[in-house]
């Protein structure tokens, strides 16, 4: 199976500057050995799909509301991402969990209506250093799948991104070690529900740390966070 590399820009790039790295990663993509996702912000996501139109190279938005249209101020609609050629949806967060108080059950809510659309579903898990130090990663790891998977599809496209909270912007990564146990389990908890899913890594993945951590157990590629920010360090990545 083809290795993903995703990149999740958060709030960074407006149209002008997504359209100028898109363009010169395109010039650089063949060196990719995966399958290659770009999540831009909402504002730039149409200047997302113009620039990526038949190149072979996917995007989707980084949210989305549970409901495909109506009275919801400020929300993103998954319909119109997939009106405008987007593939994947990322959902669930740690920023999504911490900063705006998404829970299991809203999450789970927005991985069937991805799903139902025809859209791939990257659902993101992850614990906190707290909950690491005091030995519940295993337990909160299993709820959010099973919350967040409890009304998907075992037959459709899924994609599962585990990001260690602690790991994301600090600096710090897990250690290869750490990752290929989380990953081993995150693989046993979905095989227990009935999943079959690509494991992506994220925290704090950059050019020289990628290949070890790819080498891992049930590391099926990456999402990332800064290193995509840059043309020159996301190709890296992208070509481990």
């Amino acid at each position: 199976m083809k290795k993903i590399f995703a990149a999740n820009w958060k709030l960074f790039k407006s149209p002008q500057e997504t359209r100028s790295f898109l363009n010169s990663f395109k010039k650089v993509f063949s060196q990719a050995t995966g399958e290659v996702v770009f999540f831009p912000p909402a504002i730039s996501i149409e200047a997302a799909s113009e620039c990526l139109k038949g190149s072979g190279i996917h995007f989707g938005a980084q949210n989305c509301h549970a409901q495909v249209q109506g009275a919801f101020t400020g929300e993103n609609s998954a319909q119109v991402l997939k009106e405008l050629g987007g593939t994947y949806l990322l959902i669930g967060h740690s920023e999504r969990r911490q900063i705006f108080s998404e829970n299991d059950s809203m999450i789970g809510e927005k991985v069937a209506l991805a799903q139902n659309l025809g859209l791939i579903p990257m659902l993101c898990i992850g614990e906190t250093l707290e909950e690491r130090e005091s030995i519940h990663t295993f337990r909160i790891l299993e709820t959010q799948l099973a919350l967040g998977l409890s009304k998907a599809d075992p037959s459709k496209p899924l994609v599962v991104a585990y990001e260690p909270v602690w790991a994301i912007g600090t600096g710090k990564v897990a250690t290869p070690e750490q990752v290929s146990e989380t990953h081993t389990d995150v693989y046993n908890i979905l095989q227990r529900l009935g999943f079959t899913a690509p494991i992506l890594y994220g925290g704090s993945v950059k050019p020289d740390n990628a290949s070890n951590l790819l080498a891992q157990s049930h590391v099926g590629g990456f999402l990332v966070g800064g290193a995509s920010l840059e043309v020159e360090s996301f190709i890296k990545i992208a070509s481990t």
